[in-house]
């Protein structure tokens, strides 16, 4: 999502490809909620592709929640509270069809009921080489030159690296959420030396702190305020947004 995405298109199978303008055209309410899509028949043509890879790719989108099929009904548009949001082409599909201020805080929601607590697991279970490493991720915040994207990835890498260290791994499958919330951030957001991101590497390794003092309460405290912080970016650039479109 923060930089392969286009290659990774391009590089895709038939039945890839497929998949990803399907789930985007839904996502995008060119098939809306409650739509039967086109037959079979249709389909194959459009995307000149075989009838198994049609199949496939049905399969695929109803393991993620987005269709059922029922006979001599078709194939139906799920209800969106059916989908799979954890999944990360569906949060991808979501970009690319324009996110929008509630997806994010909507993100930031599960933010913030996950990630304190994987902070104050590291506190307590993170090794001494997994404290070093975090304390390297923060000090790359604080690195010259950043652009947008590069400080969301570093921001990203922090906050992957927070979810190993809780040694938790259903921890570590929130990592599309987290790029999610992070990339829609940086990307609504002015440079990092003009928004009040100046302090980011600060604000992060006063949660390396924590961690590295067995402080659990302290650590969550930490990463509630640093998802706060960024939550808050985002509604004042919508709010700013808003004012200059009035």
């Amino acid at each position: 999502m923060l930089d392969t995405g286009k290659l990774a298109r391009r590089s895709r199978t038939s039945h890839a490809q497929v998949v990803d303008e399907l789930g985007r055209a839904i996502v995008g309410g060119i098939y809306s909620v409650g739509t039967i899509l086109p037959g079979d028949a249709e389909l194959a043509q459009r995307f000149k592709v075989s009838r198994t890879v049609l199949r496939e790719t049905m399969k695929t989108l109803a393991a993620k929640g987005m269709i059922v099929a029922k006979a001599r009904v078709g194939t139906r548009v799920t209800e969106k509270n059916q989908w799979n949001m954890f999944d990360s082409e569906v949060i991808a599909w979501h970009f690319d069809n324009g996110v929008t201020e509630e997806f994010l805080l909507q993100l930031y929601d599960i933010r913030l009921a996950v990630e304190p607590f994987a902070a104050g697991l590291a506190a307590e279970r993170a090794s001494r080489s997994e404290i070093v490493g975090l304390e390297k991720l923060a000090l790359e915040m604080a690195a010259p030159g950043h652009t947008s994207e590069s400080l969301a990835l570093a921001d990203l890498r922090f906050h992957l690296a927070i979810a190993d260290a809780a040694h938790n791994p259903f921890m570590h499958t929130l990592g599309s959420l987290i790029e999610a919330a992070l990339v829609g951030m940086f990307r609504i957001s002015t440079p990092p030396s003009e928004n009040g991101f100046s302090n980011i590497a600060e604000t992060h390794m006063q949660i390396v702190n924590a961690i590295g003092g067995g402080d659990v309460h302290g650590a969550r405290e930490a990463m509630e305020a640093v998802i706060v912080d960024g939550r808050d970016h985002v509604r004042e650039a919508y709010a700013l947004d808003d004012t200059v479109s009035a």
